[in-house]
């Protein structure tokens, strides 16, 4: 094969008819490869030296002398900075933008809230877009560095708008009653232009920054550290108090600010905290730790589907095949990228690696490599974990709705204090803050007793947990919400449905708040390590994305799920009210929270499914033995790594270890 080429094989198999696995059609494909240093990579930029691919760099992309001087908890904190600034703004939005386009712009409430809605999900969903930028040309760091300046240009934008009187309708003889009866003058088409245009110049600012910040401070930490695993999850659990943090002050010091100085006073905060986190973000430059752009994925991704589809009709069997194709070493065409290991699944895309005799190595678009055909494979992998999460989304945005219109037929009287409805969110944050800052003390060891995972749980584990608790909140928001509307009627409230009920409180909500902070914890936390874990080393922007891809999701479905409620609820020839009726006392709010509750009874039972199937992959280098093991023919689960895990092996309910 000559000096620069060799061919690997298991000299216990041979390729041939007549070879048991022949009969059924299928070869153990991870045994032969051909390594070749003659291949070049299709993105111009050469391989990836060192001891591995995902080796960190500065800021200039070259080697750091001193490694030890950089990264670590230190420039996490600046990372954490970054973060909480970036949720206090998302959250002030999401709780003050559907009372001001009701009060201030003279939006009814079921239009602002569908489109506050459809911003949370644009700016959730387009992440991946943030996230394909900064694996492929920018890097993590200057993909932060370039949307989170247009999100503080799209927060400066929402407050001229509120400032400045020529940008919303006139506000006189406006009162609580003509807002009611719909008399207030309307906001004009260019107004509502304007406010459209800078709140989703502020929501592709998020879609740039979310994918980044969590893989970014993650990168902080040196993977050959003992103590990896265990930084590691400390730092996804610090990142989301981090967001924790800036979602309470949003929902307390932003909407104090609100109610004493006005909402231009309300969004220009939101502006100044995201620029000194700017500022904060920036000073910490010296300090990081940066991951070389691995390319596009979506050209690696086209490559393979390509040559997969160009071989669509050859046969494994074919003698024409002398193997799998990969670079030798630990090196990989795909820069910022460890080789990956070959697995047995998804077999049809093997065909992108499988190697012919005319096949021309230097033509990706009809040979790929392993790791390239591996990374594909992994992201498909990937898919029903945090789409099983999307169901979670979707009550979270209904609540942020649903429960503030609650709030305002209770009393919300805390002793003498007075706390504002927009205020109420805040009780999830307080209890995801207690729950987190409790995590290491009391949860971790009474659950490590129970799982005998030394973290207390593995990541699935906490997403499953997590979806579980959901069920919980959502079913006695359906309980509590029947007794509410009962009470309601029964006491001459029925037509009064924005006039606070003085006997009932508001605190009884807490039940609902507190349960859904719990499941948002377990799960969104467990969710964003795992992705991060489980992503290939050049994709772990595009695999963080994929959660905010299913927050988005859960935004959209959220808006689609109350059109069709209203639509099959509502009698068209007949007086009948829907469930989402504005008056929340003659609607049937309790009806819906029950049908959210079997939603999410069948979601969870989808995901302890993909759970049980879903196979830990692998972090160790590639194997040239025989290693692999065969699908059964009755097997329900695919997922068999080529390599031994750094794990032990084991089989649980959320997940094969």
């Amino acid at each position: 094969m000559g000096s620069k080429e060799r061919e690997i094989k298991s000299p216990e198999v041979q390729l041939g008819a007549n070879s048991s696995d022949s009969k059924r059609g299928s070869k153990k494909l991870g045994i032969y490869f051909i390594e070749s240093d003659d291949r070049r990579t299709a993105f111009g930029r050469g391989y990836s030296g060192g001891i591995g691919g995902a080796t960190p760099v500065n800021i200039h992309g070259k080697p750091i002398p001193d490694i030890n001087k950089t990264g670590g908890w230190i420039a996490a904190l600046f990372i954490f900075g970054n973060e909480m600034a970036e949720r206090m703004a998302y959250f002030g939005l999401s709780v003050n933008m559907v009372a001001f386009m009701f009060y201030v712009m003279h939006r009814p409430f079921s239009s602002s809230a569908n489109a506050v809605n459809n911003f949370l999900g644009i700016s959730q969903a387009s992440s991946v877009l943030g996230g394909f930028i900064a694996d492929a040309y920018l890097g993590r760091y200057w993909t932060i560095a370039i949307f989170t300046t247009i999100y503080l240009a799209g927060l400066t934008g929402i407050t001229l708008l509120a400032t400045i009187k020529v940008f919303v309708p006139n506000q006189d003889q406006c009162d609580q009653i003509a807002l009611l009866l719909g008399n207030c003058e309307p906001a004009k088409s260019w107004q509502m232009m304007y406010l459209y245009t800078v709140l989703y110049i502020t929501g592709f600012g998020a879609a740039g920054i979310r994918p980044c910040v969590s893989s970014f401070g993650a990168d902080q930490f040196d993977e050959r550290s003992r103590n990896y695993r265990s930084h590691l999850d400390r730092f996804f659990n610090f990142f989301y108090l981090s967001v924790t943090v800036g979602a309470i002050v949003a929902f307390t010091a932003v909407v104090y600010i609100q109610i004493k100085h006005g909402w231009g006073a309300a969004f220009g905060s939101l502006a100044i905290a995201m620029g000194l986190s700017n500022m904060l973000f920036f000073a910490g430059t010296p300090l990081y730790r940066h991951r070389l752009p691995g390319g596009s994925p979506l050209t690696r991704v086209a490559q393979v589907l390509v040559a997969a589809f160009h071989k669509r009709n050859v046969s494994f069997q074919s003698s024409e095949f002398v193997g799998l194709y990969e670079l030798p070493g630990k090196r990989s065409a795909i820069k910022g990228s460890n080789k990956i290991a070959h697995t047995d699944d998804f077999r049809w895309l093997d065909k992108a690696a499988l190697q012919l005799k005319e096949d021309d190595i230097a033509n990706p678009w009809r040979l790929c490599t392993v790791t390239q055909v591996e990374e594909i494979k992994i992201l498909l992998k990937l898919i029903p974990i945090p789409a099983c999460t999307i169901m979670l989304s979707v009550i979270l945005t209904e609540y942020l709705t649903l429960s503030v219109q609650q709030a305002y037929t209770l009393n919300t009287h805390m002793g003498h204090l007075k706390l504002p409805v927009t205020c109420m969110p805040v009780f999830p944050g307080l209890s995801i803050f207690l729950l987190l800052s409790l995590y290491y003390s009391v949860f971790v060891p009474i659950s490590r007793r129970i799982t005998g995972n030394p973290h207390g749980a593995s990541q699935l584990q906490r997403v499953g947990i997590g979806l579980a608790v959901s069920i919980l909140s959502v079913a006695w928001a359906g309980v509590f919400e029947r007794y509410r509307r009962t009470y309601a009627i029964q006491h001459g409230y029925e037509a009064s449905f924005l006039t606070p009920m003085s006997d009932l409180s508001a605190y009884w909500l807490l039940i609902q708040y507190c349960l859904i902070g719990i499941a948002e914890v377990f799960c969104i936390v467990g969710l964003l390590e795992f992705l991060y874990e489980e992503a290939p080393d050049a994709m772990r922007s595009i695999g963080s994305a994929y959660a905010a891809v299913a927050g988005g999701l859960g935004c959209f479905a959220a808006t689609i799920l109350n059109s069709i409620v209203k639509s099959v609820t509502g009698g068209k020839g007949e007086r009948r009210e829907s469930w989402l009726s504005q008056n929340i006392n003659t609607g049937r709010f309790d009806y819906f929270y029950w049908l959210l509750t079997i939603m999410s009874l069948i979601n969870f039972a989808a995901f302890l499914y993909a759970a049980h199937c879903y196979q830990y992959r692998s972090t160790v280098g590639i194997q040239t033995t025989d290693r692999l093991s065969e699908r059964g023919p009755g097997s329900d689960c695919t997922s068999t790594n080529a390599t031994d895990s750094i794990r032990t092996p084991q089989l649980s309910l959320f997940g094969r270890e």
